[in-house]
Order: structure tokens, then C-alpha cells, then sequence
């Protein structure tokens, strides 16, 4: 067993990153309006076509306990714009301490966000606290996505503790709207193989498409769930169409993921996403 509840240790350099994105919609296009940048997080924007892209990047190349790290991005009402990251994120063992994450963003109405981040790796002993909420006003659109990897299949890497804290928060007009919650600790992961539990799988998934007339898209969904390795099913009502997935590799749960993705989208996931 390793110290999770201890003070994080003042010796060990840590990172504390922040960063705020807001956009504006003027004259028919969306807009920044604002950028704030501290410590190792921060967010790139690539020159494309139509709605913006950011990209938010942690450059201390992966969490490990005591770091802090904060993701913010709002859009003002009618604009329109797509979140992700660079590249999977790794929490790494953690000596003492616990990684803590806070994402948060804002929809004004009429507008609409594709919150979609790579995978999440967890290495043995890794400690995570994370928080993503999103608010939505009005008639906002939201696609979201958020994937768990337990561990490299490839190198052969086995968790045998860990200490996971995932929330996620969906609200319209101040409401809850999807609350979902992961919580992985030894306990679960002695348990991984039974089909109650996680049945095996290193990967695990959640989309969600949070809008009016979300539940138009369960067909379509749920005509696309054959990928072979993934076990997954949609449900739909009252504005939200959901999907779980679950894999016993990262590498099937992403193509099925990208190929959910651009049924939704009607467009490819951003170009980070490639393989």
C-alpha cells in the first residue's frame, strides 16, 4: 500500500497550471476573447476552417501527486467551438499525494461545444482526483466524451493499486443534466474480471450527445456498435443519448470512439485524434 492521504511532499517540484479560454460570437463568426496561460497548461489553436479548436496541452508531460492542474474554456451565446488535448494524458505513480484536475466550461445559448479529450492513462499507483463540469444555457449543445485506460496492454502493465476520483457534471440552466461518477480504488481492480465489475476490460468509455432532440441519434448510434473487442450500448431520452463502452485494449474503444464520433459530428474528430 502506498500513502495517498499524506501531505504532498515540498521537495519534489510540482506543477500548478492554469488556463481560461472565452470566445465571443461577433458579426457571425466566433471569436477569442480571452486567454489566460500559467505554469505548464496551455492552449493551442490551430488555423482552421470553421469553428475554432483549442487544444489544451499540460507540457510537464503527465500528472503525478500533488500536481494541480486547471482547464477552463466558456463560450458566450451563439458561439461554437471544439476541446481536446494534445495527447493522452498519464497520471504516473504518485509517491505521496493525489493529482488534482479541474475542468470546467460554460455554453451560452444557441451556442455549442464538442468537449472531447484523449484518453486518460492510469499507471500503477496512480492517485487522481478529477472534476468536469459543464453548464449549459438554453438550447446549448454539448458532445462529450471521456476515456479510462487501466494501464499500456501493449507493455504488459498491470494496475495493482490505484486511487481514481473521476466526476463529471453536465447542468442546464443551473439543473443537473448527467451526472456520472468513477470511482477505481484495489477493491475494484481485484474484482476486474468479474462481468459485474469491469469484465477484464483496460478500457472504459462515455459519450454523451446532451441536446434538444438528442434522442434522434440513438439509431444511427447504435447502428455503428460492431467494432470488433468493444462491448458498448446507447440509450436515449429527454435531450441525452448516451453510450458505454468498454475494451479489453485502447486501440479498438478508440476506432470505435472515432467512428461515433464523426457520425455525430458529421466531420472527422479534430486532427489530433488521427492514428
Amino acid at each position: 500500500m502506498f500513502d495517498l492521504e499524506g501531505s504532498d511532499d515540498q521537495r519534489l517540484q510540482r506543477a500548478r497550471a492554469r488556463v481560461a479560454v472565452q470566445f465571443g460570437f461577433r458579426d457571425g463568426r466566433t471569436r477569442l476573447a480571452r486567454l489566460h496561460q500559467s505554469g505548464s497548461a496551455k492552449a493551442l489553436m490551430p488555423d482552421l476552417p470553421g469553428s475554432p479548436e483549442v487544444v489544451f496541452l499540460n507540457t510537464a508531460g503527465g500528472l503525478t501527486g500533488g500536481d494541480r492542474v486547471e482547464f477552463n474554456l466558456d463560450l458566450e451565446a451563439g458561439a461554437r467551438a471544439t476541446a481536446t488535448t494534445q495527447a493522452a494524458e498519464r497520471v504516473y505513480a504518485a509517491a505521496s499525494g493525489v493529482a488534482r484536475m479541474r475542468c470546467r466550461a460554460s455554453v451560452g445559448a444557441g451556442g455549442a461545444l464538442d468537449w472531447l479529450p484523449q484518453e486518460t492513462i492510469l499507471y500503477d499507483r496512480a492517485a487522481l482526483e478529477r472534476e468536469t463540469v459543464i453548464d449549459l444555457a438554453g438550447d446549448a449543445r454539448l458532445l462529450f466524451c471521456e476515456t479510462l485506460v487501466l494501464g499500456r496492454a501493449a507493455m504488459g502493465e498491470e494496475l495493482r493499486a490505484l486511487r481514481l476520483r473521476d466526476r463529471r457534471e453536465i447542468r442546464r440552466d443551473g439543473r443537473p443534466e448527467l451526472v456520472d461518477c468513477v470511482r477505481m480504488d484495489e477493491g475494484v481492480l481485484a474484482l476486474a474480471a468479474d462481468p459485474a465489475v469491469l469484465g477484464g476490460a483496460r478500457a472504459v468509455a462515455l459519450l454523451a450527445l446532451v441536446a434538444p432532440g438528442a434522442e434522434d441519434a440513438l439509431g444511427p448510434v447504435r447502428a455503428l456498435l460492431d467494432e470488433p473487442g468493444v462491448a458498448a450500448a446507447a440509450s436515449a431520452w429527454n435531450g441525452r443519448c448516451l453510450v458505454r463502452l468498454m475494451a479489453g485494449d485502447a486501440w479498438p474503444l478508440r476506432r470505435q470512439m472515432i467512428r461515433l464520433l464523426t457520425q455525430i459530428r458529421g466531420t472527422a474528430p479534430p486532427r489530433v485524434w488521427q492514428m
